[in-house]
């Protein structure tokens, strides 16, 4: 074989040995971040992977002339160099709030729980009849930001007569931050009585969207709670209680989910530090509070485009190719490990449904035709709420009912100002409790 050739192979094979000595070092040292939850921001799992590679470089270095000696070091400083932009943050460790909005007035409120949220007020139009409860909005997320899709929806039941108030909920959007270890689906109840009592008006009107029409539900369940309550709407919900949570089931007719354009925008997850602390934390290996990027940090790099298809499953795939920009870059905020804290103590909870079949506050269910959202956890809380008058089954929409194409805000708002004023509603109450099984069997 010509010398040139087997100079070749060598060197292939030396450049091979070094590419798998490089990765080795990679998966040893995602491995230790695992294991130690990423202590000191990723600098313990740094040091041990460092320590390791360096000291099988001088065991394969010890019978080498001197220049050779460093060859072995060369993947050892390739992967050290690779590994470190894990454990540098790349956005400010401490929490930069979105600036105000330029169409309503940011108050923030010091709850009797210990939260400070942000909240937002719409009076109701002047002219017109105006409706005599107030009306508390619960956004989704959960810990997220109010979208500015929502704050229009918001302005148009203002407009329609509802003296309006929303809050983002404790670490999300403008509201202060709490430690990780209090987030949970008990605290968000907890919260939410806490803000009626600090508005004290008296009984209110509470619409409770996706993981806030969780809370909801298990306000509903809390009779406490449930005493501040003249009426409940809870559109979308996500499930209520861990039974719930870990319930098998299908989603609604064909969302736009893999049929939309990705999103655009800068994501952090195209960042070695947030790819790896996003990812290991949504499979479980990170705990929400790790030591390798904190909350603050966390919400900070976390963008919309970060969502991916999550947008997307929220609309039809008849809208794949029209999707609205929900919220502006500004104002766009997402505390994924809070998030996940809190939908971990949901399934983590025993069953609501005894506490729930006691509720007695006049609710209605907002079902979607496309809903990206587990058809049995809506018809959970219908068959188990007795006080659930009417379920308003949303044609043309997914998840994101009021998402302001066509007339779908109008008719969003048009149901849900048809049951607070305890008028006719405008389509036909479906599914019944007794429909359940045929509205599940026939994948509605």
């Amino acid at each position: 074989m010509p010398t040139p050739v087997i100079r070749l192979l060598r060197l292939t094979g030396r450049l091979l040995l070094a590419l798998t000595a490089i990765a080795a070092l990679i998966v040893v040292f995602l491995a230790l971040i695992a294991l130690t939850d990423g202590a000191g921001g990723g600098l313990a799992a740094w040091l041990t992977t460092l320590g390791v590679g360096a000291g099988l470089a001088m065991w394969r270095a010890r019978h080498r002339t001197w220049p050779t000696r460093l060859i072995p070091f060369l993947p050892v400083v390739v992967a050290a160099a690779l590994t470190a932009t894990v454990c540098i943050p790349t956005v400010p460790t401490t929490r930069q709030y979105p600036p105000a909005l330029p169409f309503v007035t940011t108050q923030h409120w010091n709850l009797s729980t210990g939260s400070r949220v942000a909240v937002y007020h719409y009076r109701p139009a002047k002219s017109g009849p105006r409706h005599p409860v107030p009306l508390v909005y619960l956004n989704g997320g959960p810990v997220r930001g109010i979208s500015v899709l929502d704050h229009r929806f918001l302005q148009l039941l203002a407009r329609q007569g509802h003296d309006v108030y929303a809050y983002e909920q404790a670490g999300g959007g403008r509201s202060d931050l709490l430690p990780m270890d209090q987030y949970s689906i008990s605290r968000s109840v907890r919260d939410l009585a806490a803000f009626v009592d600090r508005l004290d008006k008296g009984k209110v009107d509470i619409l409770g969207f996706s993981a806030g029409g969780s809370v909801l539900t298990r306000a509903l369940a809390e009779p406490r709670v449930a005493a501040r309550m003249n009426r409940a709407i809870i559109a979308e919900p996500g499930p209520m209680d861990g039974p719930t949570a870990h319930i098998s089931g299908h989603k609604g007719r064909e969302s736009a989910r893999g049929l939309a354009p990705a999103m655009t925008g800068p994501r952090s997850t195209h960042v070695p530090r947030y790819a790896v602390a996003f990812g290991l934390m949504r499979l479980g290996l990170l705990t929400p509070d790790t030591g390798l990027i904190g909350q603050a940090e966390g919400d900070n790099a976390f963008t919309a485009a970060d969502l991916g298809s999550d947008t997307a499953s929220a609309y039809c795939a008849r809208d794949a190719d029209r999707i609205p920009t929900e919220d502006t870059e500004q104002n766009f905020s997402f505390s994924p490990a809070a998030s996940l804290r809190i939908q971990q103590t949901v399934k983590d909870s025993p069953s609501i449904a005894p506490q729930l079949k006691r509720s007695t506050t006049p609710t209605m269910l907002m079902i979607a035709e496309c809903s990206s959202q587990l058809r049995q956890w809506a018809t959970a809380i219908l068959a188990h709420d007795p006080a659930v008058q009417r379920t308003q089954y949303m044609p043309e929409v997914g998840h994101r009912i009021w998402n302001g194409l066509d007339d779908n805000n109008a008719r969003a708002a048009a149901v849900i100002t048809a049951f607070l004023q305890d008028k006719p509603a405008p389509l036909p109450n479906y599914p019944t409790r007794d429909e359940i099984p045929a509205f599940l069997r026939d994948h509605k």
